[in-house]
């Protein structure tokens, strides 16, 4: 089978990609949109929340907990993250509301002290641009560990503040705050 000859003038050709080339250089950077902010949609004590993920170290599946007896019902037990042991907390129950019968998923929170929130279920991972956030403090009762709520498919839901969660545990617990332990994202 015989080739045809290419007929396209490879000049003119070159000549255009180099003049589109130099165009896109020419239009300033488009500037970077808001960052999204990256959020677990999960359920807790019967109830939908989100948790920023930037407050959170690590998202477990199944990690067993060792059942321990302590003076604070939220209190599940201890699991093993790296070597390290971490109290786990039922995120429901911090919260005022009832505790999951078996939680599944665990939060290992960034930030120190160590601490773990335990959790029911696990709706996703979203990602909600900054219109969708209403930042207000609320410090009502058991829901002092939760600041704003995002507007997400499905209703809105109430954030949870880990930094505050960590401050409610050592408040249950009679423990003195650790410089590194505020809230240091609201």
């Amino acid at each position: 089978m015989r080739e045809r000859p290419v007929t396209t003038d490879v000049r003119a050709l070159t000549a255009d990609l180099r003049r589109r080339f130099d165009a896109d250089f020419a239009v300033p950077p488009r500037s970077a949109a808001a960052p999204a902010e990256e959020l677990l949609a999960l359920r807790a004590g019967g109830e939908r929340y989100a948790l920023r993920l930037r407050q959170a170290q690590g998202l477990y599946a199944e990690r067993p907990i060792t059942s321990l007896p302590g003076p604070v019902g939220a209190l599940l037990g201890v699991a093993a993250f790296s070597g390290a042991i971490v109290p786990v907390y039922d995120l429901g129950a911090l919260l005022g509301r009832p505790a999951d019968p078996s939680p599944r998923w665990l939060v290992l929170a960034a930030g120190t002290p160590a601490l773990a929130v335990a959790f029911a279920e696990l709706d996703g991972h979203v990602r909600a641009r900054p219109g969708d956030l209403v930042a207000e403090p609320d410090t009502r009762g058991g829901r002092r560990a939760l600041r704003g709520m995002v507007a997400l498919p499905g209703g809105t839901r109430p954030i949870v503040d880990l930094p505050a969660v960590r401050a409610t545990v050592l408040a249950l617990t009679g423990s003195k705050p650790t410089k590194e332990s505020g809230d240091a994202d609201g």
